[in-house]
């Protein structure tokens, strides 16, 4: 039994301007065939392995192609287009398949076309025909379609916020070996939920999400005719024509069992809609203070508007002008992408003091720049090796640490991990247990300072990944759409199968 494996990774902003390029891909990871498995030690490829090593079922698994990209604005028109080429070409090297694991984020949009994977998933199916068996894997913030559903025969999502990756690996390989070996009929149900939320409440280890995410696992555990069923809280900066929330049942030939499912899980969802929309962010001011007068631990300051992890730029400066503006007693970690001051600080040299504008590089409709003066402590421009991070190391490009009164900034030339790892602070000297307070640009994603992180306080920061969705440019999302229509019935604007 021979099994592909294809993944293409990339999360959208709509709210961002700035393309993601190929070379975007290239700097976080892209390889093909064998390469593959050397380059992931973790994350979706291993746990696939993990759950074929396990089955006992003789297996040829074939490695076809992998590209990930950290989250950003939509793809460009070449990378749309290298994309169906590398399926096509891959595709056509892997020779006959019994089956495919294609492993996609799920919200992914692009230049000129919205449904960038449903049309990856398409193609997949157009070239590979009707009775190869597709399983799909998929971030939870995906945006789930028609075409997806339509090309794939059975999809599992991320269980959990914050993400398992391996975890989905394994269960989607685990859930197609199931199919194979048994010969069972996949039937597949999916509701489209009217709602948009901010990611304020998407942790799935407290209520509302932990609720919506663990009837989830109960329907699975108490009816073995349930293959999986899972919820999507879509990436909440999508701005697109078939956005909304999902949820999503496959059965073993049993489609009313998953339509009432399906639809069990989209009126539990729709029942807790304003519990999703609660709001704990604090204004910067107070939350600079509050981190401030802790007297010891790190307590991690969460930029919600400018959430690398969803998307955002990496150019605000909010939280620092605070900083700078009220004074701190403390130490205080500060990452920014800012591609022209940080070209500006290699060309001045590590000691020199310098006096630039910082912020507002990319995303000029939310941020102004702000004048500082500072000290170059250290500069790098090579990548950072991670064996923990999926493809290995992370290339931030240029890097300087600037360091201005008791704020360090990493500042980086390219997107990376936004800042978002202590490792790389350290790679340039800074000791990170000496500091009180550091800014991460990510809504969710703090397990990464656990080692260090006593608190964490989320700051009511503006930007492209901002909790006010309110007060954002929506323009292709359908209407209408809870919260920016008030209405009760969820079948009102139901756009389903």
């Amino acid at each position: 039994m021979r099994i592909g494996y294809l993944s293409i990774v990339q999360e959208t902003n709509d709210f961002n301007p700035e393309f993601t390029t190929l070379d975007d891909y290239r700097a976080a990871g892209m390889h093909r065939g064998a390469e593959i498995a050397e380059v992931n030690p973790t994350g979706w490829y291993r746990g696939c392995v993990e759950a074929i090593e396990e089955s006992g079922q003789k297996v040829d698994f074939v490695p076809i192609f992998h590209a990930r990209s950290v989250p950003g604005g939509r793809i460009d028109r070449a990378a749309v287009e290298g994309f169906y080429e590398e399926i096509r070409t891959g595709l056509a090297k892997a020779g006959k398949l019994d089956a495919l694991l294609l492993m996609l984020h799920g919200a992914c949009a692009g230049e000129g076309v919205d449904d960038v994977e449903g049309e990856q998933a398409a193609l997949c199916r157009k070239i590979l025909g009707p009775d190869v068996t597709i399983a799909l894997g998929l971030d939870h913030h995906a945006n789930v379609t028609k075409l997806l559903v339509d090309s794939v025969d059975v999809i599992a999502g991320h269980r959990t916020q914050p993400h398992h990756p391996h975890d989905t690996g394994k269960v989607t390989a685990a859930m197609l070996l199931k199919v194979l070996k048994d010969n069972i009929k996949p039937t597949t149900a999916w509701r489209k939920i009217p709602l948009i939320t901010h990611q304020e409440q998407f942790f799935t280890d407290k209520h509302p999400m932990q609720t919506w995410f663990d009837r989830t696992r109960a329907m699975e555990a108490l009816d073995p005719k349930v293959l999986q069923a899972s919820n999507y809280p879509i990436q909440p900066w999508l701005d697109v024509a078939e956005g909304g929330w999902t949820s999503v049942v496959c059965t073993n030939n049993d489609q009313a069992l998953a339509e009432k499912l399906a639809d069990e899980l989209a009126d539990l969802a729709w029942s807790m809609r304003d519990a999703f929309l609660e709001r704990v962010a604090i204004s910067p001011d107070d939350a600079v203070r509050k981190a401030d007068a802790e007297t010891k631990g790190l307590t991690i300051l969460s930029d919600t508007g400018d959430t690398v992890f969803g998307g955002a730029a990496g150019d605000s400066n909010i939280i620092l002008e605070s900083m700078l503006r009220v004074g701190l007693k403390n130490k205080a970690l500060v990452p920014m992408i800012a591609p022209g001051a940080v070209r500006k600080l290699h060309e001045a040299g590590e000691g020199a003091t310098v006096t630039l504008k910082l912020g507002g590089e990319i995303a000029t409709k939310f941020f102004t720049p702000l004048e500082v003066t500072g000290v170059v402590r250290a500069l790098r421009d090579e990548p950072v090796s991670l064996p923990s991070w999926g493809s290995g190391s992370i290339d931030m490009g240029k890097s300087a640490i600037f360091e201005i009164g008791n704020v360090t900034m990493l500042i980086t030339e390219l997107r990376g991990a936004g800042g978002n790892l202590p490792e790389l602070y350290e790679v340039h000297g800074v000791d990170v247990s000496q500091y009180r307070m550091a800014v991460m640009k990510t809504c969710t994603a703090f397990h990464y300072y656990d080692q260090y992180r006593t608190g964490m306080i989320r700051v009511d920061t503006k930007g492209p990944g901002q909790s006010d969705i309110f007060t954002l440019p929506w323009k292709n999302t359908p209407r209408p759409i809870y919260p920016l229509e008030k209405f009760t019935d969820r079948n009102i604007a139901r756009k389903n199968p």
